[in-house]
């Protein structure tokens, strides 16, 4: 068990939104419950009446109310709140608790000065940006793609598609031309908002190139509007509109066209490392009851916040972000290189901007304890209540860091979830104590297992991550599947009936939760599943190792097969005897001797998503024989040349296994 690192003050219930959330259980609905693990069993038992408190609790605007909470709970093909119609920017845009002058949404980068829009100016905004796509044609059902950055212009462009009823897709302008095609030919958007380029870094990016590519790539396309990010004083494309002629003044107010509540809202993609990206459709009424429970009731966020997370517009963590001003909270958007010009860049825009809520990926906060940084030592953190972490599992180690360098009286908040659900379904809440290493508890109305390899669910073991009951915020289908036989399979095929995420988890007795790395990257050693993020934690742990990946390749006989580690080395080191001696010493005391590979080799990369997640499936394919362009899409790697060098090792190795090191 980890140590606990902080407790809940003795007034959380008076202080704290689900404290308010339980009275007006207690006074509208008559229930009480005596701790957080009786009313998430009753969130997960009771469906019905949970995700209708949350819709009564936050006072949803709906323009015709629904005629039931649910019906059917059998997955897939659960519907929810049948009969409604509403809409997410309406709810979004009517921001509780704020005035007209209040600050909400405040906008740093490095490649223009900072901007600040107060509600008053993002309504405004909204209404404009909306009647420029009423120009333009767009109507309910239209898509309107965004190849922008986390700038304010994007934010308004989503509330003002989905005003409209139309659908929205953002890929961050760093996805290159290949990448970004291969999601939007699927979906066809009509109209293509775009910059010009940015700036990574003290790093100037012109994107021009890549506009054109795209445009030429997506015959849909009826209309391009251009932002001039990089070049302010630059001119659109031919053919393009400026951002400022589609957000002109105008008289048109602003309203809000009501859909059904499974009306697709954005299309989110799968990472797409092998085989087109799935186009995953979320829906307005599902997303928004899902935020409106995770930001209030397990992030505590309201009209007191501001919400940071650092993150791009081709990652679900954008949406959740920007969801924040339904509950209250003003957003806090960054842009730009967060180690630029050096790893205090996000805690000094933290006390800049008076954030209260700080969230970020697990790699960032381990390679700012790797490089020593002390974050309240060079920046006033005073104002920080919460820091949240996802993106990968974080180590106790990482934990710890927090606490001892950031703030010991804030609540450190893990989660994991995915973009298939676009939120959390396992992260904290303010009732529960936070300890070392673990992810406090299921959220509300997800009914998160482990499951056996024969199916059963087991508590203190490790497990298949399963959801056993629907949550709103599962995906409304994927686009262009009509019969729904790809989504089926993506979560569906394992366990009839119940949605398998692909994680490794462990449940402890009082519902702590450990997520050990994707299970269809699991090591199987003899017959032990050993997760991967306890290992690179071990690994990455020392001072020589920058990055590194693990794989495992199974003997086709049901023997131990082989574990091969591969290290990226801290500039000017090389991999010695010596080094490879330590590595393995570390992982037999720190884990166990069926943690010890059996070759290490050097690196120059560890191929990574553009989301910075490691590839270990894509890279056990190179080395089980698979061509690279077939084990990985090279436009949705942040390093596509890192896959080369894996591939001349198999090369070497199957000629002669005895060769010691890749390029």
């Amino acid at each position: 068990m980890g140590d606990v690192l902080w407790t809940p003050p003795a007034d959380v219930l008076q202080r704290s939104r689900i404290g308010n959330y339980l009275r007006w259980l207690r006074e509208h609905r008559g229930l009480d419950f005596a701790d957080y693990d009786a009313l998430w069993r009753w969130s997960v038992e009771d469906l019905a009446a949970f995700w209708r408190s949350v819709w009564d609790h936050f006072e949803v605007v709906a323009h015709t109310p629904p005629t039931a909470t649910l019906t059917d709970p059998a997955m897939p093909g659960t519907r929810w709140f049948p009969g409604a119609t509403l809409n997410y920017a309406e709810n979004v845009l009517r921001m509780p608790g704020r005035a007209d002058d209040d600050p909400v949404v405040i906008a740093h980068g490095q490649t223009r000065a900072p901007v600040t829009l107060t509600a008053a100016q993002l309504r405004e905004q909204v209404r404009r940006v909306a009647a420029g796509l009423r120009r333009l044609g767009v109507v309910a059902g239209d898509r309107v793609a965004a190849y922008a950055p986390n700038i304010p212009e994007t934010y308004v462009l989503l509330l003002a598609t989905s005003s409209l009823g139309a659908i929205f897709s953002s890929c961050a302008p760093e996805f290159g031309t290949r990448s970004v095609t291969d999601r939007w030919q699927q979906i066809e958007p009509k109209v293509l908002v775009a910059v010009d380029g940015y700036r990574y870094g003290d790093k100037p990016v012109d994107r021009r190139g890549e506009v054109a590519a795209i445009r030429a790539a997506l015959p849909s396309l009826e209309h391009t509007v251009g932002i001039a990010y990089l070049d302010p004083a630059g001119a659109p494309s031919d053919g393009a509109l400026a951002w400022d002629e589609l957000a002109a003044a105008t008289d048109e107010p602003l309203t809000f066209t009501p859909v059904p509540f499974d009306h697709p809202l954005y299309v989110l993609y799968s990472s797409g490392t092998t085989g087109l990206p799935k186009p995953i459709v979320h829906g307005h009424g599902g997303i928004l009851l899902e935020h409106l429970k995770m930001l209030a009731l397990h992030h505590d966020l309201g009209p007191a916040d501001r919400f940071f997370w650092f993150t791009t517009t081709g990652w679900m963590m954008w949406n959740f972000l920007v969801s924040a001003p339904a509950v209250g909270a003003t957003i806090v958007l960054f842009d730009g290189n967060p180690g630029h010009p050096d790893l205090g860049a996000l805690w000094r825009l933290a006390e800049e901007t008076q954030t209260t809520y700080f969230g970020t990926s697990a790699p960032f906060l381990l390679a700012c304890r790797k490089a020593g940084l002390v974050p309240r030592e060079i920046a006033d953190l005073s104002a920080l209540r919460g820091v949240g972490s996802t993106g990968a599992p974080l180590p106790a180690e990482g934990f710890t860091w927090v606490y001892e360098t950031v703030g010991e009286r804030l609540q450190l908040q893990s989660l994991s979830g995915g973009t298939d659900v676009c939120t959390g379904f396992v992260g904290g809440v303010p009732l529960l104590p936070v300890y070392a290493g673990e992810i406090t508890c299921r959220a509300l109305g997800a009914r998160v297992e482990a499951r056996s390899a024969d199916g059963t669910p087991v508590i203190g073991e490790l497990g298949e991550l399963v959801i056993t009951a629907p949550m709103p915020s599962m995906p409304v289908g994927f686009w262009n599947d009509p019969d729904g036989r790809r989504y089926r399979e993506a979560y569906f095929e394992v366990y009839p009936g119940v949605w398998r995420h692909g994680d490794w988890i462990t449940i402890n007795e009082r519902g702590g939760c450990v997520i050990t790395g994707r299970s269809d990257a699991t090591l199987n050693r003899g017959g032990v599943r050993l997760g991967t993020a306890e290992f690179y934690s071990v690994v990455e742990g020392l001072d020589e190792v920058v990055d590194s990946v693990v794989v495992h390749l199974e003997d086709d006989e049901g023997g131990a097969g082989e574990l091969l580690l591969f290290v990226v080395l801290a500039e000017g080191l090389e991999l010695d005897d010596a080094l490879r001696r330590k590595i393995c010493r570390e992982l037999r005391t720190a884990l166990s001797p069926r943690h010890v590979p059996d070759e290490i080799h050097q690196v120059r990369a560890v191929p990574r998503t553009l989301s910075a997640k490691k590839l270990e499936v894509p890279v056990k394919k190179i080395l089980t024989g698979t061509p690279v362009d077939s084990a990985a899409a090279k436009g949705a790697l942040v390093n596509p040349e890192s896959l080369t060098a894996f591939a001349a090792f198999a090369q070497r190795r199957a000629s002669d296994h005895d060769t010691p090191t890749p390029a």
